[in-house]
C-alpha cells in the first residue's frame, strides 16, 4: 500500500487483530505443529554455533504470539547463535539506520523488508539465487518478480497477504444485490447499502483517494513499468479510472473518518460499513463475528477492465556488509525455504496468510474451504504484486495526482502529465 508499494498494512499496526487461538484452529484444522513455537522463550539460538552470532530483525507484528514464535525458530537453529531484534514503531527508519551502521550488535545479518533497487545498487544485500536451486518453480511468479532485480533474486518471500473487499452476503441478498464485478456496479451497491447508520463502502480514511491508482492500472491490463523500464500505463485508462473514483467520493456512500484504518476489520465488524477493503490476515476475526455470513471479492474492474487483487507480504534479505554472509544465507534458507513446519506456523497460526511456496499453500488445510479458499483462488487469478523498480518518488507523484483529481477537482489530464513527468525524470536518473 495510498498505493500499495509504499503503504502496506504493516503488522505493527495490527495490534487489534489478536485472535482466539482455539476458535482459529476450529476454522480449518491446521497442519500438525502449527503454533508450536508460540510459547518458546528466549531470543538466542542454542547449539554448536562455533562463535558465529547472527542478528535477525523483524518489525513489531501485532498478532499475539508472533514474537515468541520468531524467538522459538531462532532457538531451534543449531549452526549459529541467532538473536532476534523485534523493532517497535517506525521500522523502516530503524532499519535504514541499522543498515548504515554495518556493525555487529547494531546491524542485522538477516532482515525483513521489501525489495527496492537502492538496496541492490548500494551493494547492501546479496543475491540468493543459489539457495533457490530446486525450489524456484515452487514460488509464485509474483513473488519471484517482486524479489528480483536485473534477473537476480535477492529476497525470500515469507508470507503472501492478498487484499480484497469483505461483505456480508445476507445484506446483499436482502437488498437484491449481486456481487459487483465492475466499479460502476460497486458504486451502485454501496449507494443501495448506505443507510442512516451504515455506509456502503470503506476503503480507508487517509488513503482512499490514492489506494485505487494501481487497481486502475492493472484492471486495464497495464503495468506500472514495462520490462525495459518505461512507463507502463496510459493517460486514457488512468484519467477514466480517476474520474470514477472522484464520482465515488462525491457520493454519500463512502465511509470516511472511521475509528481505525482499513487494515483493521473493526469497521465491518462494528457494522459501520457494509463492504470493507482489508486483507486475508483479518479473516479469522471477521469469521468469529459473522460466522458463515461473510464473503470476499476482488476489487471490481474499471471501465470494462478485469478485477484485481493486490498480493502484499514481507520478504527476508541477507546483509552483504556483515561478517557472516554465508552463515546468514544458510540460516535464511533453513528457516524460509526448507522448514515447512515453521513456515506453515508463521503463515497460519497468528492470522491468515498464504504460504509463498505453492506446495505448502496446497497443503494448508485452513485455506481450502470458505472465504479463505476464495482468497487463494482470486489472488492466483487476479493477483499482482510490487515492482521493486517503482520508487517512493514515483509513488508520491501518482498519490499527489489522485489526491488533486479526486479530492480537489484538479484537471485530470494536467495532473497526469505532471505525474508522468516526475516519473520519467526518475527513470532517466536511474536508468539513463
Amino acid at each position: 500500500m495510498v498505493a500499495f508499494s509504499n503503504n502496506r498494512p504493516s503488522k505493527q499496526t495490527l495490534a487489534g487483530l489478536a485472535m482466539n487461538r482455539r476458535r482459529m484452529l476450529a476454522l480449518g484444522g491446521l497442519v500438525a505443529g502449527a503454533g508450536a513455537f508460540g510459547a518458546c522463550g528466549g531470543d538466542t539460538g542454542r547449539g554448536s554455533s562455533e562463535g558465529v552470532n547472527l542478528s535477525q530483525w523483524y518489525h513489531q507484528y501485532g498478532e499475539a504470539g508472533t514474537q515468541q514464535a520468531a524467538e522459538g525458530y531462532a532457538a531451534a537453529y543449531k549452526d549459529a547463535a541467532v538473536t532476534i531484534n523485534w523493532v517497535p514503531g517506525d521500522y523502516d527508519t530503524a532499519l535504514s539506520s541499522g543498515l548504515l551502521a554495518n556493525k555487529s550488535g547494531e546491524s542485522p545479518d538477516v532482515f525483513e523488508s521489501h525489495l527496492n533497487r537502492s538496496l541492490v545498487d548500494s551493494g547492501q544485500i546479496v543475491p540468493l539465487d543459489d539457495i533457490f536451486e530446486g525450489v524456484k518453480d515452487d514460488f509464485t511468479e509474483i513473488d519471484i518478480k517482486r524479489n528480483s532485480i536485473d534477473g537476480k533474486i535477492y529476497g525470500i518471500q515469507m508470507i503472501d497477504d492478498p487484499q480484497f473487499l469483505y461483505y456480508r452476503p445476507s445484506l446483499f441478498s436482502d437488498a437484491g444485490i449481486t456481487e459487483p464485478t465492475t466499479f460502476d456496479d460497486l458504486m451502485a451497491a454501496a449507494a443501495e447499502l448506505t443507510t442512516g447508520d451504515v455506509k456502503g463502502l470503506f476503503l480507508g480514511n487517509d488513503d482512499s483517494a490514492t489506494k485505487l491508482f494501481q487497481p486502475i492500472v492493472f484492471s486495464a491490463g497495464q503495468s506500472l513499468l514495462t520490462d525495459d523500464y518505461q512507463i507502463g500505463f496510459t493517460k486514457d485508462a488512468v484519467v477514466a479510472g480517476a474520474l470514477q473514483v472522484k464520482a465515488l467520493h462525491e457520493s454519500n456512500s463512502l465511509l470516511i473518518g472511521a475509528p481505525t484504518e482499513a487494515w483493521d476489520p473493526s469497521s465491518i465488524i462494528q457494522g459501520l460499513c457494509a463492504i470493507q477493503w482489508c486483507g486475508l490476515w483479518a479473516l479469522p476475526q471477521i469469521v468469529e463475528t459473522y460466522g458463515d455470513d461473510i464473503a470476499i471479492m476482488p476489487c471490481p474492474g474499471f471501465g470494462g477492465g478485469t478485477q484485481t487483487v493486490y498480493n502484499g507480504g514481507w520478504s527476508t534479505f541477507v546483509n552483504a556488509k556483515m561478517d557472516h554472509v554465508d552463515e546468514a544465507k544458510a540460516f535464511a534458507k533453513w528457516l524460509w525455504i526448507d522448514n515447512e513446519e515453521y513456515i506453515q506456523d508463521w503463515c497460519l497460526s497468528y492470522g491468515f496468510h498464504i504460504p509463498p511456496r505453492k506446495s505448502m499453500a496446497a497443503n494448508a488445510e485452513a485455506l481450502t474451504t470458505g472465504p479463505a479458499a476464495t482468497a487463494v483462488s482470486i489472488s492466483q487469478e487476479f493477483g499482482w504484486g510490487d515492482d521493486p523498480n517503482w520508487t517512493p518518488t514515483m509513488e508520491t507523484a501518482v498519490d499527489d495526482m489522485m489526491t488533486h483529481i479526486v479530492l480537489e477537482g484538479a484537471d485530470p489530464e494536467a495532473e497526469f502529465d505532471t505525474a508522468v513527468g516526475t516519473i520519467q525524470t526518475e527513470l532517466d536518473t536511474i536508468f539513463g
